[in-house]
């Protein structure tokens, strides 16, 4: 088997500084860009309990969006090479990270993506297919905690 090795560049510039750099816990903001050749800045943060800015993407909300967005890349293609048209998809998926003594870690992610299917003969189909396509999602391989799907099938019309 041959393999193939992916690499993967962008910069994280931090625009916090207040003036008086990390002085002091409070004395920094957590705001910072992600940034990417060609594409537009991610402005990011900490999540608000941890100081950051709520008006900004944090760590954890963005692993959780490249996990639901994996799930869903891998999916489609799995319902394309197996005959199940999809026409639409959407995924509000739940992260669950546990904090101990000031460490945290994720412990699950729950994807609950709703599907909408052209035919209802293919509902199980499509159903079934969810779980190659977990098995195929390199962003859910790469993590060592559990990443499920409840998914929800419905009929287009």
């Amino acid at each position: 088997m041959r393999q193939r090795e992916h690499t993967y560049e962008l910069t994280v510039r931090w625009t916090g500084d207040r003036g008086r750099g990390t002085s002091g816990y409070r004395e920094f903001g957590r705001e910072h860009d992600v940034l990417a050749e060609g594409k537009p800045a991610l402005a990011g943060s900490a999540d608000p309990f941890f100081r950051g800015d709520a008006d900004r993407w944090n760590p954890e909300e963005l692993l959780l969006a490249a996990l639901a967005q994996c799930h869903m890349l891998s999916y489609l293609a799995q319902c394309s090479s197996n005959g199940v048209v999809v026409t639409g998809y959407t995924d509000e998926p739940v992260g669950t990270m546990t904090e101990t003594l000031g460490v945290g870690e994720f412990t699950s992610v729950l994807l609950r993506p709703v599907v909408t299917v052209a035919d209802a003969d293919s509902v199980e189909r499509a159903r079934a297919l969810h779980e190659p396509a977990h098995e195929a999602c390199f962003i859910a391989r790469s993590v060592n905690f559990p990443v499920r799907h409840e998914a929800r099938i419905e009929v287009a019309g």
